[in-house]
């Protein structure tokens, strides 16, 4: 069976109008060769996004598909009504479909193309195929960068019940999936219920994880690597102990030692020989 890459270069060369459906996972849309929205029951849809922010009402959105169109997309009438700016509509649009296309090209169902169906909100985006082919590949590394191992990413996030480190820095989302985490939701169900994109839950959860905010499975062969011992920490001749190196120098200044620290994933590493060094200080 041809791979979906395969299929959407072949639609894209001819340049067809239609939609490209994975059976139950989800469905590609396309406009004259060009991917113009995606969507998946793994990831929230627009309408989901904007509802869960509360930037429009689930009534707004039920009118706009009720009269959409050939003549009238819906997200035209979005626009028109003074529900949306154009740009609003436009980047909800394009992380809604980055975050389905990453999900997408990984489904196993077998293709089927319809001819001439299109989304109810009409084009808003175009994107190429090798253009979102080239992103996924980006996300993956991003992904493997922050935690190399896909275990977490179906199980349900449990946050730890306590942790070592005396001051741990998150992003908004963090926090919001460390709030919203009930010890049964997986990530993608932590997505839709908090109205996030999954992809940027899931890369959340894992760098939770590498943080040692999150429980993660004990197994007899660990794939992920443990991180290098931590070297002991010198002492200045009065016997108090140096700074950590590596600090930045434009960030706000932290008790003691400890130096400022953000989710992104150098960080996250940081974070790791933190907690290792405040274990090694107990």
């Amino acid at each position: 069976m041809p791979s979906v890459e395969s299929i959407l270069s072949g639609l894209a060369g001819d340049r067809a109008t239609g939609a490209l459906r994975m059976g139950r996972a989800g469905t590609f849309y396309l406009t004259e060769g060009r991917v113009t929205y995606a969507e998946t029951s793994v990831c929230p849809r627009v309408e989901d996004l904007l509802t869960a922010s509360g930037r429009i009402s689930a009534y707004a959105v039920r009118q706009a598909r009720q009269g959409a169109g050939e003549e009238c997309r819906g997200g035209d009438r979005l626009v028109e009504r003074g529900v949306l700016t154009r740009g609003e509509l436009e980047f909800c649009v394009l992380g809604a479909v980055l975050d389905a296309v990453f999900f997408l090209f990984r489904a196993s169902a077998r293709p089927r193309f319809r001819p001439g169906e299109r989304h109810w909100l009409g084009p808003q985006w175009y994107f190429d195929v090798t253009g979102l082919l080239r992103e996924c590949k980006r996300r993956r590394a991003q992904l493997d960068q922050a935690w190399p191992s896909p275990e977490l990413d179906t199980l349900p996030v449990v946050p730890m019940g306590r942790i070592h480190a005396q001051r741990v820095l998150l992003t908004a989302l963090q926090w919001e999936v460390l709030v919203g985490a009930d010890c049964t939701a997986t990530p993608a169900e932590l997505a839709r219920k908090l109205g996030r994109p999954a992809y940027s839950v899931l890369l959340a959860v894992r760098q939770l994880a590498a943080a040692g905010l999150l429980r993660v499975p004990e197994r007899e062969h660990r794939t992920v690597p443990a991180p290098p011992a931590p070297a002991p920490l010198p002492r200045r001749d009065d016997g108090a102990r140096e700074k950590l190196p590596g600090r930045d120098p434009g960030a706000a200044p932290a008790p003691g030692w400890i130096p400022r620290t953000t989710g992104d994933p150098a960080d996250v590493s940081l974070l790791i020989r933190l907690k290792n060094a405040l274990e090694a200080l107990t």
